[in-house]
């Protein structure tokens, strides 16, 4: 039986995926920031880190310098103008009382993946992220939003006693959680793409 995108196993799930990924991912965030400066590598990197939500979807061991695969580099090109599509698109849609631009999120928020992974052209991809979540834009959307809170408000109360305590502490805790934010945040979009990406084949490229 295929899974089933809900609200509970959004949370549980992304919870998982990101804490099972921490340290990779905090190796690979240092590496970005490392080498941020360095033209052209950090346009791979960028996406790099991107793709990283890819690799976790599969369950797949990752070292965090795969980020520095030069397949992220290949079409750097699409994958800026997919960026630029979906940016200007939910951009326009939030000025019609902001609703709009949230939908079009969710509907598009999976198009930068099947771009990097299955290999779909940027306006197909924004359609075929359209399609798949289809009927599950409110369990995604709700699944993401409850979890980020629920971090959220646990991260701002124990920085806040961290702080009291010890200046220091505060300071430490703050940067801790901003990784395990991440962590999470990234977590619960490779557990999402995971169950989505089933319902899609890789496009063949033709010369």
């Amino acid at each position: 039986m295929d899974e089933q995108l809900s609200i509970g196993s959004i949370i549980s799930n992304g919870l998982s995926y990101g804490f099972k990924n921490i340290l990779n991912l905090l190796g690979a965030i240092i590496l970005w920031i490392v080498t941020i400066w360095i033209p052209y590598l950090n346009i791979g990197t960028t996406i790099g880190l991107v793709g990283l939500v890819v690799h976790m979807s599969k369950g797949e061991p990752f070292s965090p310098t795969v980020i520095f695969d030069a397949k992220y580099r290949k079409n750097f090109g699409e994958f800026f103008l997919l960026y630029g599509f979906m940016g200007i698109g939910i951009y326009f849609a939030s000025m019609l009382l902001i609703i709009p631009g949230i939908v079009l999120q969710v509907a598009w928020g999976q198009s930068l993946y099947l771009f990097l992974d299955k290999g779909i052209k940027p306006l197909g991809a924004l359609r075929k992220s359209n399609d798949i979540t289809y009927g599950k834009k409110w369990s995604i959307f709700l699944g993401e939003l409850i979890l980020m809170l629920i971090v959220g408000i646990i991260f701002v109360i124990v920085v806040a006693i961290f702080s009291k305590i010890w200046g220091f502490l505060g300071g430490l805790f703050t940067f801790i959680g901003i990784i395990v934010i991440i962590a999470i945040a990234m977590g619960v979009k490779a557990y999402i793409y995971s169950v989505l990406s089933k319902e899609v084949e890789p496009e063949v490229e033709t010369e």
